[in-house]
This record gives C-alpha cells, structure tokens and sequence, in this order.
C-alpha cells in the first residue's frame, strides 16, 4: 500500500500530478482510494462534498464486480459446474497477455483475442480431464476447480512473478471530468465492456439453443439429456465460456493496478458474492447485487474504515443465505440444492 497517494497507515500523501488520474495505484482498491483521495486531498474533508465521487466510482465500482462475476455465475450457476478455479485463469489471462507483449512483442489485440482463446482451451480441456470423473459429486467439483486454481496461482508465485513489474497497459490513456470529478478512459472502457457481457450473457442464455440448453442441464440434467442435450459437451462449453469471460474481465480491470497473486483469491470471493446475492443463474440478479455490493464497498471504505471493506461481502453472503438461499432473483433451484 505503499505507493497509494492517499491510504491509511501509508506515508504521507504526496501531491498528485494531473496524469496520475488517469490510472490507479499499485494496491489500491480501484475505487474507494481514488474517491477518499479526491474528496479529502481536493475538495476538503467535508463528505458531503465527495458525495459525486461516491455516486460516480459507486458505479464504476458496482460494474467492475459485474464484470467479475459473470463467468463465475455463466459456469456455476447455469451449467451447474463448480469452477472455483476461477480466480486463477483470471491471473494467468493478466499474466499470459504480459508475458505475449513483452516476450513475444505481440500487438495488445493480438495479445488479447490469443489470451481468451488460449484461456477459454484451458477451462475445456480442464473440464475433460479433471471434472469429467468427479461430475455430479458438487463436492469433488469444488475441491478439483478449487485445487486447480490454487495450483495455477502458486505456480506463478513459485516462478517469481511476485515483483510490482508485472501490469498491463491502458486501452487509452487519458481522463473526463464528469460532475466535477475525473474518470479515466479505462474504468469508462470498463463500464462499456461490463454493461456489453451483461446484455450478451442475458440474451444468451434466453435466446440461443446452447444458452438454452445451459439452462436446461442446470434445471434438470435427466430430462434435458432424454430430449437430446449431451450434458458433458454443455457444460465442457460452459466452462469454456466462463474461462473465456473470466479472461476479458482480467484484461480489462487489471490495467488498473498490479498483476498480484493474491487478486485471484479475492476475485473467487467477490464472484461467489454477487452469484450468490443475486442469484446464480439470473442475470438481472448479477446486475443488482452488483450494484448493492459495489456501493456498500465504496461508502464502506469512503466514509467508515476501509478494513471492514471484505466485510460488506462475507455479510452479505451470511445474510442472504440464511433469508434467501438462492438469491435476490433466484427461480429455479436453492443454493443449498446446488452446492
């Protein structure tokens, strides 16, 4: 935290030049520092002066979680595959993309369209050779995903990628001011690109023949295999997807800060949280929960202690399991039923 321009217990804040607006800090919460920063380094301490910055990275706040938790919930909660080896394919697609421009001198788009692929192959084949065997026993599912995440996290910290050199380039550099506050070309390419996956995983799911047959599989796995569904293929695909869209949320969010390790436990987390506030297998339901949990985060850290930060997320996981099981939109199964 010690490269914050604003973080408490940190060093003193430094004075900020124009461009560093444009960007985030290496370890910094992408947004509740920036609008502390902003409302006490700029505007004075009084918090009703921060309240656009809270409204307005509130928003960017809620989408990056969004963003995050769509191809958790497209794997889990429609497919009913358990890939808690998400948090790693997200840092191996940051860490592959660097690796491709700076080793290879790939073209960031080349670098990108070679990364989902490559990370989409990953969650295919994964689901072949490791959750083929265990399929139908939630728990082995867990522990298998769970074990091959933690590998593929450990793996790049065994190989030293632990350094603050590790971090992607911006999609535009630059910022806007809106309402008064600055934002940044990137969390604007971030809202764009989350609001876009939202929309598709929607009518994906509700207008196609696999998305379709997603959902099917996820209702009732021997009647959707007696009309002709191969469930194995489903849900190999599915996890193909959620791999794939794990990946365009780390290219998108990680140029906001370091490449760490650690990120890809809390991305479990913070996927597992919207999924299962909103409901696994509702897309509107990511979108609220989204947006409940990314404001709670923002005011949390903005105007009380940002260490109570992670809490906003195991509390809202405790509360909704014990009200609602399967979520604020949740239609078709409790989570109890799945997990």
């Amino acid at each position: 935290m010690m490269g914050c321009p604003f973080y408490p217990g940190s060093r003193k804040p430094r004075p900020l030049a124009v461009d560093e607006f444009a960007g985030s800090w290496s370890g910094c919460r992408p947004a509740w520092a920036f609008v502390r920063c902003h409302g006490l380094c700029l505007w004075g301490s009084t918090k009703k002066k921060m309240l656009p910055s809270v409204i307005i990275y509130g928003l960017v706040n809620s989408v990056n979680l969004a963003l995050i938790a769509l191809g958790f919930s497209l794997t889990f909660g429609i497919s009913g595959v358990a890939n808690f080896a998400y948090g790693g394919f997200y840092i191996l697609s940051g860490f592959l993309v660097w690796m491709l421009l700076n080793y290879l001198k790939f073209p960031f788009i080349l670098a990108i369209v070679v990364t989902i692929g490559v990370v989409g192959l990953l969650g295919f084949a994964a689901y072949w050779i490791i959750l083929l065997r265990v399929r139908g026993i939630p728990l082995s599912e867990v522990i298998a995903t769970f074990a091959l995440g933690v590998g593929i996290l450990e793996s790049f910290r065994w190989l030293g990628f632990v350094t603050y050199e590790f971090t992607l380039p911006y999609f535009k550099k630059g910022m806007v001011m809106i309402a008064g506050v600055p934002v940044d070309y990137q969390r604007l390419f971030m809202i764009g690109i989350g609001l876009a996956l939202v929309l598709f995983l929607y009518f994906f799911t509700h207008y196609t023949r696999i998305g379709l047959a997603f959902r099917g599989i996820a209702q009732n796995e021997r009647t959707a295999i007696s009309l002709g569904i191969k469930s194995d293929w489903t849900a190999a695909l599915s996890l193909a997807l959620g791999s794939a869209m794990s990946s365009v949320a780390a290219i998108v969010i990680l140029p906001l800060g370091i490449i760490s390790i650690n990120t890809g436990y809390e991305v479990l987390l913070v996927a597992v949280a919207v999924g299962i506030v909103g409901g696994l297998e509702s897309v509107p339901g990511i979108l609220v929960a989204s947006l409940i949990l990314g404001y709670a985060q923002i005011i949390t850290g903005t105007y009380f202690k940002p260490e109570w930060m992670m809490v906003v997320y195991l509390a809202a996981i405790v509360l909704v399991l014990a009200i609602k099981p399967s979520g604020l939109f949740g239609k078709f199964k409790e989570l109890e039923e799945r997990v």
